[in-house]
């Protein structure tokens, strides 16, 4: 059976085991060998890693054309308008291309995160609001430019989700094993089954 395990990456940390100048890398983290990140995140986002030894499957969460969701939670400055939604919803031409739709929410209220190790840039005059998207596809800095090119640039950005399993049970710098379920779960949902 493949060894999979959920990370919860934090603020400051690269997705990589090795870095020439010394900045924290998964390797500070996590003791175990020969499991590789399915998937990045920036330096200065936090959150969901899914970490394994297969490469089948870490191909297939990775390959944007399995379509697999990622949900993130994403603080950005001022509120976004329906227009700004719509835009997200329906794809943003960026430089690489219109991004596929997305799911958009945006939140009532600020989620349950811990505080992050350096704080946001607060500015008094400018209010900020939090989104909950889903993307289907992986690119560099997705998030934060499709953010930025409706006008609201993003402040802190925390992946929630990758498929079926969330951060759940975790906090900053923790990860665990899949339990069986969460595996098969993971699983099923790249490959419609094992």
């Amino acid at each position: 059976m493949p060894q999979i395990i959920k990370f919860w990456k934090p603020y400051g940390v690269l997705t990589q085991f090795t870095d020439a100048q010394g900045r924290p890398t998964l390797a500070d983290y996590i003791p175990m060998p020969n499991v590789y990140a399915a998937g990045r995140l920036d330096m200065d986002s936090e959150g969901l890693l899914i970490l394994t030894d297969s490469a089948r499957l870490k191909t297939r969460l990775m390959n944007p054309r399995f379509e697999h969701p990622r949900v993130y939670l994403v603080q950005v400055e001022r509120i976004p308008d329906e227009t700004a939604l719509r835009r997200l919803r329906e794809g943003i031409d960026l430089k690489d291309g219109r991004t596929r739709p997305a799911r958009v929410e945006r939140l009532e209220n600020p989620p349950d995160l811990p505080e992050r190790p350096v704080p946001i840039r607060f500015r008094k005059h400018v209010p900020d609001c939090w989104l909950r998207l889903t993307l289907t596809e992986g690119r560099n800095r997705q998030v934060r430019r499709m953010t930025a090119a409706v006008g609201h640039p993003t402040l802190r950005l925390v992946r929630e989700a990758v498929g079926p399993v969330t951060l759940e049970g975790l906090t900053p710098g923790a990860w665990r094993a899949l339990t069986p379920a969460d595996a098969e779960a993971l699983w099923a949902s790249a490959f419609g089954g094992r």
